[in-house]
């Protein structure tokens, strides 16, 4: 299997990242530059997706993607960030509620600080990504339905499901094609996917001291064999151009 982990555009939330006076939105929207981004990386992906040497060792994608599955995060800047590129593509297009970011729909200020809130509901998934699969319990209080606060010990727990969940799923099989799969996912996200992967101790991340930084709209690559893993690329952005590198 070949993961390809690509991080939301630009949100709101990342345009005013220490911004003296800016309150946090617990489930951002993209900003023009976000929007901008997430069409480049759909362009970037329909041009390539065709696998032009399927037999050519491919390892930077030179010969094209050729993605099988396409998976979002229910936030609404990775939503909006993976419906261009789904719908380009045609592509199975799904909602994996588990790949959300650390910490899940919060507030941020004042009393309603870490307490749980919705999350966007059923009805504005179907009204704005009619392509998109949801699950059948997403109901109309939101997916997030007002749960705890996330900490950091049960995200990674989450992720470890995740990954176990990711390689039933989509693992190689013998004389079953290869999957391709795109998740459009988070940056706090990735890095405890990154340390499950490697199996190491995620609270040096938790802690600061070791990161795996993303750019927004970035791909990552990373592939699963039954003896082991290969880490093609991480963080890559050629696919951008410099005004939109943030």
């Amino acid at each position: 299997m070949q993961l390809y982990f690509i991080r939301h555009g630009q949100s709101q939330n990342n345009a005013n990242w220490g911004k003296s006076g800016y309150q946090e939105n617990p489930d951002p929207a993209l900003t023009d530059i976000g929007i901008e981004q997430a069409c480049h990386v759909s362009e970037f992906l329909r041009e390539a997706q065709t696998l032009a040497n399927p037999k050519d060792w491919n390892i930077q994608n030179r010969y094209g993607f050729g993605l099988t599955h396409i998976y979002t995060s229910l936030m609404e800047r990775a939503v909006h960030t993976a419906a261009p590129t789904a719908r380009v593509l045609g592509v199975s297009f799904a909602a994996w509620q588990e790949i959300h970011e650390s910490g899940g729909i919060f507030g941020r200020d004042g009393d309603e600080k870490h307490v749980g809130l919705p999350g966007k509901s059923r009805s504005y998934f179907e009204e704005h990504f009619p392509e998109l699969e949801l699950p059948d319990e997403l109901n109309g209080t939101g997916w997030w339905n007002c749960r705890p606060f996330e900490t950091e010990e049960e995200c990674h727990e989450r992720t470890k499901q995740f990954l176990a969940n990711l390689l039933s799923r989509h693992g190689d099989r013998e004389g079953q094609p290869e999957n391709r799969v795109a998740i459009f996912s988070h940056g706090g996200f990735f890095v405890h996917l990154m340390f499950a992967i490697l199996k190491t101790p995620w609270r040096q991340a938790a802690h600061g001291k070791s990161w795996f930084v993303l750019n927004n709209c970035s791909i990552s690559r990373i592939n699963f064999f039954k003896d082991g893993i290969d880490i093609a690329y991480l963080n890559r952005t050629d696919h951008l151009p410099d005004h939109l590198i943030t």
